[in-house]
This record gives structure tokens, C-alpha cells and sequence, in this order.
């Protein structure tokens, strides 16, 4: 009997988080944390280029929501508002809800990091500081008035950011604590508990396929900010 088929008249454990999207996980929680530290410090020489390597990775996953491993993919925890108002109604019953990723409210708060991550990370790349010292790869293409705007944003959208942090930690508890689920062991393991109720076992794909996603979004960002320097 394989590992991930379990037993049959019981819960089994089966791999529901691929090694990348584990990876991407835990490498965007510190470059977070990074940028948000070397910003509110003043560390620019590190805030930026670790900016840079935020952007990349996020767009990465985000190509990945396309082509990754099932549980990854944007078609495979995009729910319709029905399915979402339905599990809504169930976080009052204390029992786990056993899916084999994120559940139909998970995704909204994956979907709402990304993009404002993204936002946040774009409006950096255009962004100059008060004294000019130091400024976005691609400031030079908007007036000083313009990157001056998007590093007041750049500030902002930092407090929406530490919102979106704040819920996600809250609901790891709040499903550790009332849910008895474990939210964090599978995104460290891969590996969750699912009941024998006949569903398979998630489709994974080749770590190589996350290093081709993973170039190929590097390339299209600090190769497109390369091409900007030499060519505009």
C-alpha cells in the first residue's frame, strides 16, 4: 500500500503542498519582513534590492497559480460566492474542515496578499526619496512630482500590508485553537491529514517546473528593468 493512499476505513495523510510552493511561502514571509524593516530603518541599499526580489517571486507565483501543482493553482481554490458564503457558515463547528488546500475563504486572503504585494513592490520600483539619494530602478521614467506620489504610496499600501499579515496570523490561530486544525505543519511538511472520504490525493508536479517559472519571471522583471536603463 502506498503512503499517500492511507488507510481505507480511516484518515490518511497525503502530500498537499509541493516543495516549491513551500519554498515561496517561507521566502516571501522573509523578504517581508526584510523590506518592511530595512524601509522603516532607512536601509535603502537593502530595502531595494530586496524589493526586487520580492516583486520577482510574487509574479513567479503567480505564474505558478497557472501551471503548478493542483493545490497551487488559482482554478483549484477560486470559489464561487455561494461555496464561500456555505463554509462561512461552518467556522462556528470546531471540528477541522480537511481540505486538501486552501479552504473557499483561504484563497481570498492568498489572492488579496499577492495583488497587494504586488502593488506594493510596483510602486516601489518607481518610487524616489525626498532627497533623491536613492530611488526606484525605473524612476527615471516618471517626473519627480510622480515618483515622489508613488513613494507616498509605496507607504501607504505598507499599512495594508500589515493588515492583510495581521488576519493571516489571526486565523492560524484561530483555526489552531478553536478549529483544531493545524494550518502550519503542512506548509512546513507538505503533508496534511485528510478523512477516508474517497477524494484523491492532490496532483503535484516536478520541482523543475518552478525553476523554469522562477527564470522566466526573473527575466521578464529585472530583464524588462535592464532593458528600461539601456533603452529608454
Amino acid at each position: 500500500m502506498k503512503e499517500d493512499e492511507g488507510r481505507a476505513d480511516g484518515p490518511r495523510e497525503v502530500r498537499i503542498w509541493d516543495l516549491p510552493t513551500r519554498i515561496f511561502h517561507w521566502v516571501l514571509v522573509a523578504l517581508v519582513v526584510v523590506c518592511y524593516l530595512s524601509g522603516d530603518n532607512g536601509r535603502f541599499d537593502i530595502h531595494i534590492p530586496a524589493g526586487q526580489a520580492l516583486i520577482v517571486l510574487v509574479f513567479a507565483r503567480v505564474l505558478w497559480g497557472f501551471v503548478g501543482s493542483e493545490p497551487s493553482r488559482f482554478r483549484a481554490f477560486v470559489r464561487p460566492v455561494g461555496e464561500i458564503v456555505a463554509y462561512a457558515r461552518t467556522l462556528g463547528k470546531r471540528a477541522p474542515g480537511h481540505h486538501s488546500g486552501h479552504n473557499p475563504l483561504g484563497w481570498l486572503s492568498v489572492i488579496a496578499m499577492l495583488a497587494v504585494l504586488l502593488l506594493q513592490a510596483g510602486l516601489g520600483i518607481f518610487a524616489v526619496d525626498v532627497d533623491g539619494l536613492y530611488e526606484g530602478p525605473l524612476s527615471f521614467l516618471v517626473s519627480y512630482d510622480a515618483a515622489r506620489e508613488a513613494a507616498e504610496l509605496h507607504g501607504d499600501v505598507v499599512d495594508v500590508v500589515l493588515v492583510l499579515v495581521g488576519l493571516h496570523l489571526a486565523a492560524i490561530l484561530f483555526y489552531r485553537v478553536f478549529k483544531r486544525e493545524r494550518l502550519v505543519k503542512p506548509m512546513v511538511t507538505g503533508r496534511a491529514t485528510l478523512p477516508a472520504d474517497g477524494r484523491p490525493a492532490p496532483r503535484l508536479v516536478s520541482a523543475w517546473r518552478a525553476l523554469l517559472v522562477l527564470a522566466i519571471a526573473a527575466a521578464v522583471i529585472l530583464g524588462g528593468i535592464e532593458l528600461a536603463w539601456r533603452f529608454l
